[in-house]
């Protein structure tokens, strides 16, 4: 082929080389243009691989209200893959829990979580759907209304009058009493009559057995799993598997599903014999009725109920227990408050020698001290996460869909805007306050708020009180021998909720009304 008939090819081809040049510049910016900025939360810089993780620190909720105090109270962190909005002013807590509830309504799949619901969020129970919504009737029809509390009177009346026995039992001695072992094992007969009928004592599933079992279970919920953070990953899942995480899972697993398939089987046996028995029926009745039933409107399996039981439990006990737990601790702290508390109770109650849940109406200063308690020490102080489903704002910053979400209650209970002295314990701060922790009053949400309330609310506050109110009416408190109220420690442990890191060992002393 002739030289010069390449050479013209050649700038031919260039020349289109050339003009196309502008051509994919100009496309190139007008892309660049139209394609939308996002504005992002301000948060801390990550490191490489970890990101934030690093910045969590031994009690997350701590942690990080001290980061949202230089970010703001919509802030962005980013744990392994996952970005993670943290919420810590009660203004930006409603958007997210009322205003913008449909778009924050869904949990994330935590690999835990999954697991001890036996897979809830794979088996029809989608928020707000067709399940959800019936399940949720059910539950708060038979287990937390107002009538089904109220019904309850008799047990919680009876398991407080057993506390109070053994408790007794150690005033002769003069000898300190464990008091955060006998609330939790008290709202664990509680919990175990109304939702069961009837308490479990000796043998595997005893009260005292299965409490360690629900701890375990808290604990690990409120740990980090590699897997939650990145999803994917087979290296997370070998790291979950090396540092024992998912061996510790199954056990519990294992040991909670025995204990549901016990009770799932009696209420069987029960219904198949058709057989009479005292009790109401309880949720567990229920639940396998509509199982039985092939003509319910919705399909209810094994795994549903103790998807439904796991949720009682690990919900229940902490919420109830861990409030007394810290309610004693301040008050102790506090000689001149709880006296106020125990002047109260005994000039209203006088020598009947006990509290009734109908005496509790009138002990204001009593239910002073229990919304103080939830304000500085709420069970759950990071609710529960949300995740994002549809791209929204909050606060003018732009959210994305698979966003995690945690509203950082400790944080707003402790917010100087709406508490004067926050750290400090003043139940008389609620002396003219119509502040109320049921939800509608954003800067104390120990419950939380929204459809996704708390919906036993009523049911713990009343086992709070009822079980207060007889500790500090039949009995006077001191500190073990040698014990200065400086001494009491107040660290935290942090899991799905914050308990306190070494027990109440507190003195009793046999109030004589009489």
């Amino acid at each position: 082929m002739d030289i010069s008939i390449l050479i013209s090819q050649w700038l031919s081809q260039l020349s289109l080389l050339v003009l196309a040049i502008p051509l994919i510049l100009l496309l190139k910016q007008r892309i660049f243009i139209t394609k939308p900025q996002l504005n992002h939360p301000p948060g801390p810089s990550k490191l490489p691989i970890i990101c934030n993780m690093h910045q969590l620190g031994r009690l997350p909720h701590r942690s990080l209200s001290n980061l949202s105090k230089m970010f703001g109270p919509a802030m962005l962190l980013h744990l392994g893959r996952v970005p993670l909005l943290v919420v810590s002013t009660a203004e930006t807590a409603r958007e997210i829990l009322k205003t913008q509830d449909l778009n924050f309504c869904t949990r994330p799949a935590l690999y835990s979580l999954k697991r001890l619901s036996y897979n809830f969020l794979d088996v029809g129970f989608a928020p707000y759907s067709e399940y959800w919504r019936e399940v949720r009737k059910i539950f708060v029809q038979e287990l937390v209304s107002a009538k089904r509390v109220h019904s309850f009177g008799p047990v919680r009346a009876e398991e407080v009058a057993n506390l109070v026995d053994s408790i007794s039992k150690s005033c002769s001695l003069m000898r300190p009493v464990d008091l955060t072992e006998e609330l939790f094992s008290l709202t664990t007969r509680v919990i175990c009559r109304i939702a069961f009928g009837k308490s479990y004592q000796g043998g595997e599933f005893d009260s005292g057995k299965f409490l360690e079992v629900v701890y375990e279970a808290m604990a690990i919920l409120g740990s980090f799993s590699a897997s939650d953070f990145y999803p994917s990953s087979s290296i997370a899942w070998v790291v979950d598997v090396i540092t024992g995480l998912r061996g510790r899972l199954e056990r519990c697993f294992h040991k909670f599903d025995r204990f549901y398939q016990q009770i799932i089987d009696e209420h069987l046996e029960r219904a198949e014999n058709k057989e009479e028995h005292e009790q109401e029926e309880d949720i567990i009745d229920v639940l396998v009725g509509i199982m039985r039933d092939q003509s319910s409107a919705i399909h209810i399996t094994a795994d549903h109920i103790k998807a439904l039981l796991m949720n009682i439990f690990l919900a229940g006990v902490d919420s109830s227990a861990i409030p007394m737990v810290w309610a004693m601790t301040e008050l102790a702290r506090k000689p001149g408050l709880m006296k106020k508390a125990q002047e109260e109770i005994r000039r209203n109650v006088g020598k009947k020698g006990k509290v009734e849940e109908s005496d509790l109406e009138q002990l204001r200063y009593l239910k002073m001290v229990v919304k103080e308690t939830l304000r500085l020490h709420p069970p759950a102080p990071l609710l529960a996460p949300r995740e994002c489903m549809n791209h929204c704002k909050v606060n003018g910053y732009d959210i994305i869909p698979g966003t995690r979400v945690m509203v950082n209650v400790w944080a707003i209970g402790r917010n100087p805007e709406y508490w004067y002295n926050p750290d400090e314990f003043c139940p008389e701060r609620f002396e003219d306050s119509s502040v109320d922790y049921k939800g509608q009053h954003f800067e104390l949400l120990p419950f939380g708020a929204g459809r996704r309330i708390c919906p036993g609310v009523t049911m713990a506050v009343l086992n709070v009180e009822l079980a207060l109110a007889n500790l500090l009416y039949c009995f006077d408190w001191e500190l073990p021998s040698g014990m200065r109220v400086e001494d009491i420690d107040m660290d935290e442990v942090a899991g799905l909720a914050v308990h306190k890191k070494s027990p109440l060992l507190l003195v009793p002393i046999k109030y004589n009304w009489r």
